[in-house]
């Protein structure tokens, strides 16, 4: 059998666009591997002006926060060699003849084509100002972009000590630019200690995404104070000056004021990157960029542009993601077709069957975070001919929002800045009727909102990055057996990137799941907990319950498969500390129990996105005497934290590491605090009010009540998070109604809510009961939880629990109140045994050695003890199987070692690709498909041990370190 002909496809430009396309096309099975009788396909050479591969444009900023460079690089490793593709790194391409079809380079080869992509992507737009090319000037769109500011930063604060004797301000940069790139800039320039000032010479900031409205809110927010932010909009940069030795010093603006600046970035725009085509006679469009059609065809035969450089019919070009991976998407699927259905050069390529669906660009809707700030962009915000606006705007939280609708309802565009939680349930209704008015999209969080994304039309796109529909969902779901959002990711790539998705695409899964709406069919069966058990969390609580079972080895001997993984070994955990009274378990850091637990409730300190841990000791009802409010003062002090009150009346202290956190603890509980429980899927608090005590309209004793309630509760294991909320009266200072549990005191006595859920999809709670005493009260409360302890699945708050309860409410008002399933006296009578058992978690760790231990890091120093006997075995006796640990190797690298359950031992960087900080030993270990795995405790990525490589997704790496490094060895 011979080989069938192979496509040549010469890619130029290797950006974020350039590898999706090769990826789309590698999935599509289009591209050759060059193996006999191999499949007709694409052989491909990429052009790539830069000297190193296609990296994560999007996440340069975290560079500044100490990414690794290499960190950001994309496409799973082993993809070139795979698939035959050959990538020239630093070499541009020179010259193009389209009728010879051949590509000259800058390194003098001449590169035949049968399909000629161009990704060039797009240059700064540096406006002609005096002074744009002096010292200490930028732009900000590549690699060496972001280390020549880095580096110059550094010399900026090198001067501070003569600034401050000068009395000048400290140091700060101007960003030119106010839309995505400019504020992406401020965010880079406040990483680096400096303050930011951003010059837009438009009326708003983001003038192509949001409307006035939106962008006052996001001025006000990013303006607040602490930010070190400032903004100046409808006004331009004048001119850049600069001092006697030639470096930047302030920049003019065209009113006449003169703004300091120490580093200056001009991020004004980009310009498609079209000289190229141009030379070549290319049509362009009017604006620049290389003219396309809806497919991606450029005016010569067999030449496509994608991303950034490439020119819609209209003029139209893009400078965001999302629209530059549907191009990618869209050319590779015509790609794929014509490489099948024509031998390369019998016609030209772009002359063959059209791709199935043509670049839409009205089905980009971005959602995006600037400088810490939610904003969201659907649709048309602009429309006008016969369209209606609603908006919803409040100046004290810095929210707003503004839906445009047409004809019959149907959405056009809209803003949402300051609280996206709408977006997902309104993204697949772009261009569609709205199920529900306008206005109830954009209520307050204290106001119920319509859920729009149970279950979207089919076609409907539910992810716009990757434009996969809610059929496309629902079909793999169907086909490939699917449970969990990672498998749709898998399979449909819907997820994997922004992750902005992800509410819809768990809607969408359980419609699937259960053949309509959740909610019209809440009497469904249970869906499995994950890959390794075919039983959802009630199931497994009352399996534990009625076998006793008392280790998760156990459990997943007798009823699962494979090593676990990190959603099902935390909810095993919170099941085995629930049951513990019963079952007559100690802490949770016991044994195997340490190797359950999610980073939080491993370190019982809540992970920050740095890498440190907060300290949240329990402030019952937030009433806290003078003398323990010094001692956390002087401990925040000692230890250098960042003090902040928190929404539930405590007191928070940010910043301290993992190894601090035990002596931070002993000086705490010698104060008598406890375990806040911050951490944990337990009660955090019970917020109340001053009451009757000292409020005039109060009627009821509330902070005694919430003291009492939160004793009572404390350190209770269940499905979610729970909160409280104790109200003196109607006026609800205390928020009860939006709280898991909430009282309010009448004339006539107590008043119970339960359900309630002041989050991303707000619900006010339902009236259980009224007119009860205190006693009837609690009794009433220890029949809740405890009924939601064991029927309530994994993540699902009470408010989700009550919603797809079969009769909601009115179920639980027969089973907790009238006693229909004869259950009541176990509910309460377990409900005491849990306080009665009841142990303060930092306390047990103070006197146990052992769990003290896991807060080291283990230093194998070069003059260490043995450090010349280091190698995987003697690492591996450290370690309890399931579990990792922090390792510090002779030469210097710090390093996550993991054991897996039957013995093997693997090790590779700690450092967390996505966030920078070193957390991966703290990840859970278990496997995926079979492949032993670790998940980060921050973003919940998951990484193959044995590779490094991030599973199925495999755009980032954790770089594998041999155990045995020697002082000097850096290989």
């Amino acid at each position: 059998m011979t080989s069938t002909p192979h496509g040549e496809l010469l890619l130029v430009g290797h950006g974020m666009a350039g590898q999706h396309l090769l990826e789309m096309l590698a999935e599509r099975g289009a591209l050759a591997d060059g193996g006999p009788g191999a499949p007709r396909g694409w052989r491909v050479t990429v052009l790539a002006e830069e000297a190193v591969p296609a990296y994560d444009r999007v996440n340069l900023s975290s560079l500044f926060t100490g990414t690794p460079p290499e960190q950001l690089r994309l496409g799973a490793p082993g993809f070139f060699d795979r698939y035959g593709v050959r990538l020239l790194l630093g070499e541009a391409a020179d010259r193009i003849d389209t009728a010879a079809r051949t590509v000259h380079t800058s390194r003098g080869r001449a590169l035949r084509y049968d399909a000629l992509v161009l990704a060039t992507g797009s240059t700064p737009l540096v406006p002609p100002l005096p002074g744009s090319d002096a010292e200490g000037c930028f732009t900000y769109r590549t690699l060496g972009d972001a280390d020549a500011i880095r580096g110059y930063a550094r010399s900026v604060h090198a001067q501070a000590p003569a600034r401050r004797e000068e009395g000048r301000d400290g140091p700060g940069g101007v960003v030119i630019g106010g839309g995505l790139l400019g504020l992406e800039a401020a965010g880079a320039l406040r990483s680096l200690g400096l303050s930011a000032r951003v010059v837009e010479s438009a009326p708003r900031l983001l003038p192509a995404h949001l409307d006035d409205g939106g962008a006052q809110a996001l001025r006000a927010v990013l303006e607040s104070p602490g930010t070190g932010v400032r903004v100046h909009t409808g006004v331009g940069a004048e001119r850049i000056a600069v001092d006697a030795t030639g470096r930047v010093c302030a920049v003019e603006l065209a009113d006449g004021r003169r703004v300091p600046a120490d580093l200056v970035v001009i991020a004004a725009g980009i310009r498609p990157r079209d000289t190229l085509a141009r030379a070549a006679g290319l049509a362009v469009g009017k604006r620049g960029g290389v003219a396309v059609d809806g497919h991606c065809r450029a005016s010569a035969p067999s030449v496509y542009a994608v991303g950034e450089c490439a020119a819609l019919a209209d003029g139209s070009t893009y400078g965001m993601l999302a629209p530059s991976y549907r191009m990618a998407e869209t050319a590779a699927a015509v790609l794929a077709e014509s490489v099948r259905a024509e031998p390369p050069g019998s016609a030209p390529a772009n002359a063959g069957p059209p791709a199935p669906r043509p670049f839409d660009p009205s089905a980009v809707s971005p959602r995006l975070q600037v400088l810490g700030v939610d904003v969201a962009s659907l649709g048309d915000p602009f429309a006008l001919d016969g369209a209606v606006t609603t908006v919803h705007s409040d100046a004290l939280t810095g929210v707003y929002g503004k839906l445009v609708t047409g004809a019959e309802g149907v959405l056009l565009g809209g803003v949402l800045v300051g609280d996206t939680s709408a977006y997902a349930g309104l993204q697949p209704y772009v261009g569609r009727v709205l199920p529900a008015r306008p206005a109830d999209y954009l209520a307050p969080a204290s106001v119920e909102r319509p859920v729009t994304s149970w279950n979207p039309p089919d076609d409907a796109v539910v992810c716009s990055c990757h434009h996969v529909t809610a059929g496309q969902v629902k079909t793999a779901v169907v086909q490939h057996g699917l449970t969990t959002l990672d498998g749709i990711e898998r399979h449909t790539r819907a997820g994997s990137s922004c992750g902005g998705c992800a509410a819809t695409l768990e809607s969408v899964l359980e419609s699937a799941l259960r053949g309509e709406a959740p909610r019209a069919r809440p009497d469904a069966g249970p869906r499995p907990l994950c890959e390794h058990f075919a039983l959802s969390r009630p199931q497994i609580y009352a399996l534990v319950r009625d076998e006793r079972i008392r280790t998760f080895g156990e459990l997943i001997g007798r009823y699962g498969r494979g090593e676990g993984c990190a959603v099902c070994k935390p909810v095993v955990a919170g099941v085995l500390a629930t049951l513990a009274p019963e079952l007559g378990l100690s802490h949770i850091l016991d044994g195997e129990q340490a190797t359950l637990q999610d980073s939080n409730d491993l370190f019982l300190a809540n992970l920050q996105r740095d890498g440190t841990y907060s300290v949240v000791p329990r402030i019952p009802a937030g009433v806290l005497g003078a003398d323990k409010l010094v001692v956390l003062g002087q401990v925040a002090e000692d230890f250098g934290l960042f003090v902040k009150i928190t929404g539930g009346q405590r007191i928070n202290l940010l910043g301290a590491r993992a190894e601090q956190l035990p002596r931070i603890w002993q000086r705490l509980v010698a104060a008598g605090f406890e375990s806040g429980h911050a951490y944990g899927r337990s009660l955090r608090t019970v917020k109340a009010c001053v009451g009757a005590r000292f409020c005039r309209f109060g009627q009821g004793e509330t902070m005694d009540l919430a003291t009492e309630l939160e004793l009572r509760y404390r350190g209770l294991r269940a499905p979610h998070k729970i909160k409280g909320g104790v109200s003196g009266c109607l006026r609800e200072c205390a928020e009860a109604r939006a709280k898991d549990i909430g009282v309010i005191a009448t004339a006539t006595g107590w008043n119970l809510y339960v359900g309630g859920n002041g989050g991303s999809r707000p619900r006010r709670a339902d009236l259980l009961a009224k007119g009860l005493s205190p006693a009837e009260l609690v009794r009433l409360l220890d029949r809740f939880l405890m009924y939601y302890v064991r029927t309530g699945e994994r993540l699902h708050r009470t408010a989700t629990w009550i919603d797809r309860l079969d009769g909601g409410a009115a179920h639980l008002r027969e089973v907790l109140v009238e006693d229909s399933l004869g259950i009541c006296a176990e509910l309460e009578a377990q409900m005491q045994r849990h306080v009665d058992a009841y142990c303060d978690e930092w306390q047990a760790v103070l006197d146990d050695p052992a769990a003290l231990a896991r807060f080291a890091t283990v230093d194998f120093g070069a003059s260490g003890p043995g450090a010349a006997d280091l190698d995987a075995e003697s690492v591996g006796e450290l370690l309890e199987p399931g579990r990792g640990r922090a390792v510090v190797l002779p030469d210097g690298r710090e390093t996550a070692v993991f054991k897996t359950r039957d013995g093997q031992v693997y090790s590779m960087d700690n450092t967390d690709p996505v966030s920078g900080a070193r957390v991966m030993a703290n990840g859970i270990v278990g496997d995926k498909d079979g492949v032993p795995v670790v998940t980060s405790p921050m973003y919940k990525q998951v990484y193959e041990l044995r590779t490094g490589r991030e599973f199925h997704v495999g755009r980032r790496m954790l770089p594998v370190v041999p155990l045995d490094a020697r002082p000097g060895d850096r290989s």
